[in-house]
């Protein structure tokens, strides 16, 4: 009988022994490919903001952040500025636009009764309201008619007494819109279009528009399906995917088009400038600031406010990765255990294959051959483990760092439309949750391989035991 069918052999010499060590190895080893998955998963999301979020610096009007800012709108014309410096790869200007729904515009600001200030959306560069027929996807529910009726005052007589405060109507929230001039949100990262097509020429005026996904169920759309924006009719090019709630009740549209809705032609809100490598950002950002004038422009740099929610998954990373070793070492540990264990009860069967002639290196084999066998079973059940775990696994070990990274990640002016923080795409907050955990084959695989590697490790030891054991001392024994 061969050297492998003995070993297999021996390893359902007693199947409920078998079954048991196979039990407690897929358990360490299911939780060492689980954590190995979110190791994975984790370490591809710090990978993939470093190469776009933390090259990406936004360009905002000098003075313009949060609902209170001033100063001077952006130009088209300055994008030619930015495009010039050093190390800028590409320059995508951005005009902010709220859509108000038709009817609930209609009953918002009545001379003598109730005025209502800029809500939810009037971030920097000036977001110009519009009227729509589309129905927001978000209820206001209570922040929005808090914010609502805090930011309503009495300017007439409306009750009994002269001067008495009104009570506010009823608060739609406006709809995101943002006219662009390529294929990109505002954070500079390319746009998640689930169905549909793209607006094709960003740059020129076209009554095409993608919707966001939770806009378009609201609203019954599809690609096809047509709306209105201040009168006009607009078709549904494509669908797209923001991440967010927030995000998804949004529209855009081209950026000469958005600036024609406003009746603002050549103005921007913002611009998302790229810069080559994150080496480069520094000096670019300097020489951006430079070139178009502190007192025209603020330049900030997305890393920067990101950078809480980057540590966060640097810490999960390398909590998964000592729990990943941990349980690793947990099964080398079991396999150990188990072939001492084994080699202890075979002592009068290891003395006769010597006596009749078997080499050391033979017995040796045999005993680690057995634990592959084991560790091979185990395997196969801590995969299936790990695949339905995994992302349970990776969602508890960052549900922990979302809600501190995401209240420390608000940007100036408490989240003001297109600005800083105010990013209904880029937020920080929904980094932590977006991370998809999936236990890919080529994780899994290399998972097994360093299980199979501890496991020849701790075999070794109990095999090369079987080298002291005498034959002669052996049957003497017995």
């Amino acid at each position: 009988m061969s050297v492998l069918a003995r070993s297999v052999g021996n390893a359902f010499r007693n199947k409920i022994r078998t079954a048991a060590v196979v039990a407690v190895l897929a358990v360490a080893i299911g939780l060492a490919l689980a954590m190995l998955v979110a190791n994975q998963a984790v370490g591809g999301k710090v990978q993939e903001l470093n190469a776009s979020v933390g090259t990406v610096l936004t360009v905002n009007p000098a003075g313009a952040q949060g609902f209170d800012g001033g100063g001077e709108p952006l130009t088209t014309a300055q994008t030619a500025t930015a495009a010039a410096v050093p190390n800028v790869v590409s320059v995508v200007g951005t005009k902010a636009l709220r859509l108000e729904t038709a009817t609930a515009a209609s009953t918002t600001s009545t001379t003598g009764t109730t005025t209502q200030q800029a809500g939810p959306g009037a971030g920097p560069g000036g977001g110009t309201s519009v009227t729509t027929n589309l129905q927001a996807a978000i209820d206001a529910g209570t922040l929005g008619n808090r914010n609502n009726t805090s930011g309503s005052t009495g300017s007439g007589n409306t009750g009994t007494g002269s001067g008495s405060t009104g009570t506010a109507p009823a608060f739609s929230l406006p709809i995101t819109a943002t006219g662009v001039g390529a294929e990109v949100d505002t954070s500079g990262k390319a746009l998640n279009i689930t169905s549909g097509t793209g607006l094709g020429d960003y740059t020129v005026a076209s009554t095409k528009a993608l919707v966001g996904t939770t806009l378009a169920t609201k609203n019954n759309l599809k690609a096809g399906s047509t709306f209105t924006i201040a009168g006009k009719t607009f078709t549904v090019a494509g669908i797209f995917d923001a991440g967010t709630t927030f995000g998804n009740n949004a529209v855009y549209t081209t950026l000469a088009e958005a600036q024609a809705l406003a009746a603002t032609p050549g103005e921007l809100s913002s611009m998302v400038v790229t810069v080559n490598s994150m080496e480069n950002v520094d000096a670019a950002k300097t020489a951006l600031q430079t070139a178009l004038g502190s007192s025209k422009a603020d330049v900030t740099q997305g890393q920067r406010n990101l950078e809480t929610a980057v540590s966060s998954l640097d810490s999960v990373k390398n909590i998964s990765l000592v729990a990943f070793i941990a349980a690793l070492g947990t099964a080398g540990l079991i396999i150990l255990l188990i072939m001492v264990m084994l080699v202890r009860e075979r002592r009068r069967e290891i003395g006769v294959l010597k006596a009749i002639g078997a080499r050391n290196r033979t017995i040796g084999l045999q005993f680690v051959l057995e634990a592959l066998v084991l560790v091979a079973l185990g395997s196969v059940v801590g995969a299936a483990i790990a695949s339905f775990a995994s992302g349970g696994i990776a969602s508890a070990l960052i549900s922990s760092n979302s809600s501190t990274s995401a209240a420390s990640q608000r940007g100036p002016g408490g989240g003001g439309f297109g600005g800083p923080g105010g990013n209904p795409f880029g937020g920080a907050s929904q980094l932590l949750t977006s991370v998809t955990a999936i236990a890919s084959p080529g994780v899994i695989a290399a998972g097994v391989a360093a299980v199979f590697g501890v496991a020849v490790v701790g075999a070794l030891v109990p095999a090369l035991l079987t080298a002291r054991i005498r034959p002669i001392e052996v049957l003497r024994g017995e």
